[in-house]
């Protein structure tokens, strides 16, 4: 059982190293695409991750495009706060590729107008804030995904 968690332009490296953390927990895979807002050699993200960073199972990508090609064929679905759908309406299945985007902006509209259909979101219930932390974001739709796939 796990996932895989894809990171698109991460900025933060704190949100990475943690989620870093949290692919390794969770059984699932990291994948992240170029460009960072960070070196992964940053201490932050080794920090975040603790000494667990050297286990997790992790996939880098030049861009966008070198993401898709080296993934063809695998389940997509994406995540962003103009997603149409709730997060726990997916039809979860092991080895699915959950995509988030960069912190400051999310998934390029590019993404998201291609694949309407797979765009979901976390509901949010204040007017005050306009997202969750990407790590907080990851952790939810994760484990919402483990506790559907357990209860089929």
């Amino acid at each position: 059982m796990g996932f895989n968690i894809v990171l698109i332009e991460p900025e933060i490296p704190t949100n990475t190293g943690n989620i870093g953390r949290l692919s390794l927990a969770s059984g699932s895979k990291l994948h992240l695409v170029k460009p960072f807002g960070f070196e992964l050699n940053d201490k932050r993200v080794k920090r975040a991750g603790l000494d667990y960073w050297k286990h997790v199972s992790l996939f880098i990508y030049e861009s966008i495009d070198d993401f898709y090609a080296r993934n063809k064929g695998g389940d997509f679905v994406y995540f962003s706060s103009h997603g149409t759908q709730d997060y726990c309406e997916i039809d979860y299945k092991d080895d699915m590729f959950l995509v988030f985007g960069k912190e400051s902006s999310g998934l390029p509209e590019s993404i998201i107008s291609k694949n309407t259909n797979s765009v979901f979101s976390i509901p949010i219930y204040s007017p005050h804030i306009r997202s969750l932390n990407l790590a907080n974001a990851v952790s939810i739709v994760v484990y919402e995904g483990i506790r559907n796939l357990r209860m089929h």
